[in-house]
């Protein structure tokens, strides 16, 4: 019987933590004589992309994504729609997906899951030809997207730092959603954001109930909100209760098309791209092979018993 070839994509600059262990971690995780295993580094933006391309081009198995959501994201969307897997050794400031599908932040337990996890297909957004996993919207979160591309200190204290500097400078939008065929609403919302997963990453839940596996989205337009209720809302955010915020108008849809009055930036799992007035977003149900743990009744990370301490600990840890 041939061995199942395995292509791993390591990116040696993202996130904080050293990665000189990881190829013989993996190598000794998997059995020579039913794998082989190649390794690739990264060496540019889109490099993860072209090594995708070639590994789908040479029928390999299994695709790993060493690094953070942006090397994630650049291999997946090169796996959409066929047959080989994606693996994930989160090793970013937010990793989005890999929470979002229960993979373990520690290196040992995230190789553990790709060798001893389960293939589950998941399904994936298009908003305006641009493919997204997690999130993809319009308003403050693509307003503070914009700023953070250019932010020099990453992680959770870079994306704080803008979100204090945007809030004063941010001015909520009017916007025209229409979805299930014709249904449509108009409001002014601070945010208007379509979760194909439940959360943006660094267990920040703006869809606490979205689900990756059942063919649709479930949109989080929120109200317009001032600076004085950004705490309780931040709050409400990483203690999965944003549903509890009386601005909150929940819409779940397998399409949407979002509507403006100029345009600007969206964000597509939170890198910031340029947009029209309208933005036509849908989901592709099943369109991606991923290596995770075992889906529960309710697989989505449990927040400590401490709501305070334990959201905010795990943010700044």
């Amino acid at each position: 019987m041939p061995k199942k070839k395995v292509c791993v994509i390591i990116n040696p600059v993202s996130g904080t933590g050293g990665k000189q262990s990881i190829p013989e971690k993996i190598v000794s995780a998997f059995d020579p004589l039913k794998y082989d295993v190649i390794f690739r580094f990264t060496g540019y933006a889109g490099h993860a992309t072209e090594i995708t391309k070639n590994a789908v081009q040479e029928k390999y198995k299994y695709v790993i994504a060493v690094g953070g959501d942006g090397t994630v994201n650049e291999i997946a969307k090169k796996l959409v729609g066929t047959p080989c897997v994606l693996g994930i050794v989160p090793m970013g400031s937010g990793n989005g997906l890999a929470r979002d599908l229960n993979i373990s932040m520690d290196i040992d337990k995230s190789i553990e899951v790709i060798t001893n996890g389960v293939e589950r297909n998941i399904d994936y957004g298009i908003a305006n030809e641009h493919i997204f996993f997690c999130t993809c919207g319009v308003g403050f979160d693509a307003f503070v997207s914009e700023k953070f591309a250019d932010e020099k200190q990453r992680g959770p204290f870079g994306y704080v730092k803008n979100i204090l500097e945007s809030i004063i400078d941010f001015k909520s939008e009017e916007y025209e959603l229409t979805y299930d065929g014709g249904k449509t609403i108009k409001e002014k919302a601070f945010v208007v954001t379509c979760a194909n997963a439940s959360q943006y990453g660094n267990e920040a839940y703006i869809a606490p109930k979205a689900d990756m596996e059942d063919g649709k989205m479930n949109v989080a337009l929120l109200k317009p909100i001032n600076a004085l209720e950004m705490p309780q809302t931040t709050f409400q955010l990483f203690t999965k209760n944003l549903h509890k915020n009386d601005k909150l108008i929940n819409i779940l849809t397998s399409s949407l098309v979002i509507k403006r009055g100029r345009s600007g930036v969206m964000h597509v799992d939170g890198e910031p791209v340029d947009a029209g007035k309208e933005i036509k977003v849908e989901i592709v149900p099943k369109g991606l092979h991923v290596l995770a743990p075992k889906k529960k009744k309710d697989a989505k990370r449990p927040v400590e018993n401490d709501p305070i301490f334990g959201a905010f600990t795990r943010w700044f840890t």
